[in-house]
């Protein structure tokens, strides 16, 4: 799931598109474009509930479980480096219509999939179109809609994301359990082709051309940098368990720390050549800015590992079946919509908020940890909802300002390049989160996924005490950051 922000851009030049005559399908081609966000959004969730499903159809390891999860978050992160400075060069209806197709056709590949190994590269070519899709709708909706619309444009993206969080799971579990055609978990990846068609055809008729009046390069070295670097942590941390942890997982880490430095130095030659880098060097001199890639990598991490090993607790350990564990899911969702709304009441506070959402959250992960503890193996989705609606509500006040609130540390020339930094650390702690979260969890549980309860109970317990780890780590990082956001933010 990709967090879209106003403030957030795909590279130089956006913030210059300043339509003088507005388009005329602007409300149309925003359907189109938010079409686009659900795809995302819907693809992002639905494997957390599908996954046990999946695996007990297609075979494969606990790992297999982890990888549809960070596979396509892992993609999605690395590809939006470069999928917002892609548009600039080559047009941002094009490379939306390109993204667009390429994920349906991705969506296609997964529904058909015969093996693990299929599904999962299946799920990483979604990410990759994602990641060119994505950038391009905060572009074309700069050039066609008049600053005094911008914002209502923009407002409509928190109910979309809003309902996805909600109707994602459900609709997943749903389908799995109607098994429509005899479909099965595949129906969870067709059902998007009518969808993705559908953004396609809308596009070549209502999306106007658009591009960056002075668009850069692109960055290919760096772009491979960062991804062999990313590819190089997540890939061991998944893997690594499932061989006893042998050498070469600690050489591949080891290897990752190596590729990000040679990554850094790459990035401050470009700069000083005169060339133009992914990432602005200075930015990482600020102090609010680098706080904020450690919360977001932090946060993010815990947040998504928690909803992955959640839904496989909820169907492995409790015995739910796919639309129970999706429905369970709800009161989470609710407040995280919640925890949205409240942060818009209390913006005044500025990182107050932030500080207050990592403590309402790591409060709501107690609260699950202890409801876990006192009804046992046969606790029920009403017993959970209360702790699952305050972890859902700290989740919402620190999501909600925390673009705002970091991107206040640059410049406004410095934005594009740092919101962009920011949304691929995002998809790059959900990717880990997958992967770390998920190892502690199937550490615990061991090689056999049928264990008793108070294994699984103990799997759990493990599982989110470090998501609270997280938190704290997270909460302590967010003292870098700005203490207000931009007021032209």
């Amino acid at each position: 799931m990709t967090t879209t922000t106003p403030t957030t851009g795909s590279g130089p030049g956006l913030a210059a598109a300043v339509p003088e005559t507005p388009y005329r399908w602007r409300w149309i081609a925003l359907l189109v474009i938010l079409a686009g966000e659900i795809l995302d959004m819907l693809d992002a969730l639905i494997t957390t509930i599908a996954a046990p499903t999946i695996r007990a159809d297609l075979g494969g390891s606990a790992g297999t479980m982890q990888w549809l999860a960070a596979g396509y978050t892992l993609a999605l992160g690395v590809g939006l480096i470069t999928g917002g400075r892609l548009g600039d060069l080559y047009g941002r209806k094009r490379m939306f219509l390109l993204g667009a197709a390429g994920f349906t056709i991705g969506s296609l590949l997964c529904g058909v999939a015969v093996s693990p190994g299929m599904l999962v590269g299946s799920r990483v070519l979604q990410g990759l179109f994602g990641a060119l899709m994505l950038p391009q709708g905060l572009g074309l909706i700069k050039e066609m809609f008049p600053p005094k619309e911008v914002g209502a444009a923009f407002g409509l993206f928190g109910p979309i994301m809003g309902l996805s969080s909600v109707g994602g799971p459900v609709l997943a579990g749903w389908l799995i359990d109607a098994d429509p055609f005899g479909t099965g978990w595949r129906m969870i990846f067709l059902i998007n082709l009518p969808l993705g068609l559908a953004a396609v055809a809308a596009g070549l008729r209502f999306l106007p051309e658009a591009r960056a009046a002075h668009a850069s390069r692109l960055d290919l070295v760096g772009a491979v940098l960062a991804a062999l670097g990313a590819g190089l942590v997540v890939y061991p941390l998944v893997q690594g368990r499932e061989h006893g942890w042998p050498a070469w997982t600690f050489a591949m880490m080891a290897a990752s720390a190596a590729m990000f430095a040679l990554f850094a130095w790459y990035e401050v030659r470009e700069h000083r050549a005169g060339g133009d880098p992914l990432v602005t060097p200075g930015l990482f001199r600020k102090r609010g800015f680098s706080g904020g890639l450690i919360v977001g990598l932090v946060f993010f991490s815990g947040m998504t590992g928690f909803a992955l090993v959640f839904a496989l607790y909820t169907q492995l350990g409790l015995g739910y079946s796919p639309l129970k564990a999706g429905l369970a899911q709800i009161p989470w969702s609710l407040g995280m919509i919640a925890g949205f709304g409240a942060a818009q009441a209390v913006a005044r506070f500025g990182r107050h908020v932030i500080h207050a959402g990592t403590v309402v959250m790591a409060g709501g992960v107690t609260g699950v940890l202890l409801t876990l503890h006192i009804a046992g193996i046969g606790v029920s989705p009403w017993q959970l909802a209360s702790a699952l609606i305050v972890t859902g509500l700290g989740m919402g006040l620190l999501m909600a300002p925390f673009f705002d609130i970091v991107l206040a540390g640059v410049e406004p020339h410095e934005t594009g390049a740092a919101s962009g930094s920011l949304t691929a650390i995002q998809q790059l702690g959900s990717a880990l989160g997958a992967a770390v979260l998920g190892t502690v969890f199937f550490d615990r549980l061991g090689d056999h996924l049928t264990a008793s309860g108070p294994t699984f109970q103990h799997a759990m317990d493990a599982t989110l005490w470090t998501v609270v780890a997280l938190l704290a780590t997270s909460f302590a990082a967010t003292f870098l950051l700005p203490r207000h956001p931009r007021p032209d933010n």
